[in-house]
């Protein structure tokens, strides 16, 4: 009679999954790497033809504006009374622009600005490609010999990592005039103590590090909507669920990413 397999404890079966996972885990940042680098071969040839790029800087930066700018003001709202009501008994009023300048500047002004773009570009990039990709559009293009590396994945990775940076400018300007608002009108901090409490602090590092972290944010948003996109599969349905799993991993990698260059610009 063949021997009976011996029944699978509770840690055998942990430990099985734990594997699995991570091994999966590892052949997705394999291929995802393995996607940019092809992503990057492509690139001299989406170079000589600029239209793709502007025509994709149009779409997720110009037309991003208004939801980043909207969430901006908050952001410069929230940053104001929460600098106020952890440091307010501790140090003079004003200090406020000084907490609120660094927060903005190196931490949320790029950060909560890349996971707002995370929902309407790694979204949009995701279901574009993926619905492409299920009605074998992408197929035909290359059928007829145009690369679809160099006319649909290189211009939206380009547009995306010059226009995010952009964007980020434009909501840490205007959630630090927010700031500014707050204090003056709820606070009763002047205008020109508020600002020189942000120049208190100011360095140039901070614009530095604002636009690297801005720059690596719109560089993983665009690879994981891409990627997840150009791999779609199952109809309209599969489409969908591709376009879930874009948009929570471009969160991940954002703040991962984050995590990582905090360690290293800091």
């Amino acid at each position: 009679m063949p021997k009976r397999r011996p029944k699978e404890n509770f840690f055998d079966r942990m430990a099985t999954s734990f594997g699995a996972s991570a091994r999966q885990a590892v052949e997705l940042v394999g291929a995802i790497f393995i996607f940019y680098l092809k992503m990057l071969r492509a690139l001299p040839s989406s170079v000589m033809r600029p239209h793709l790029l502007m025509e994709q800087m149009m779409i997720l930066g110009v037309q991003s504006i208004p939801i980043v700018l909207l969430t901006s003001v908050f952001v410069g709202a929230v940053s104001a009374w929460q600098v106020q009501y952890i440091f307010g008994d501790a140090v003079p009023l004003t200090y406020l622009g000084a907490g609120v300048g660094k927060a903005v500047f190196t931490e949320l002004g790029p950060v909560l600005t890349a996971l707002v773009i995370t929902g309407r570009i790694g979204a949009k990039l995701a279901a574009e490609l993926g619905t492409m990709k299920v009605t074998e559009q992408i197929d035909a293009m290359v059928c007829l010999s145009l690369n679809p590396y160099t006319y649909l994945l290189t211009p939206r990775l380009a547009a995306s990592c010059v226009m995010v940076p952009v964007l980020t400018v434009f909501a840490v300007a205007l959630a630090i005039v927010s700031a500014q608002v707050i204090a003056e009108t709820f606070l009763g901090l002047s205008f020109a103590a508020f600002y020189k409490g942000v120049r208190l602090l100011f360095k140039i590092q901070d614009i530095e590090i604002c636009m690297a972290k801005s720059f690596v944010f719109g560089m993983v948003i665009s690879l994981s909507g891409c990627y997840y996109g150009f791999h779609a599969k199952g109809g309209a349905v599969g489409v969908g669920s591709y376009t879930k799993k874009a948009v929570v991993a471009a969160m991940v990698m954002v703040l991962v990413s984050n995590l990582i260059l905090v360690n290293v610009l800091l």
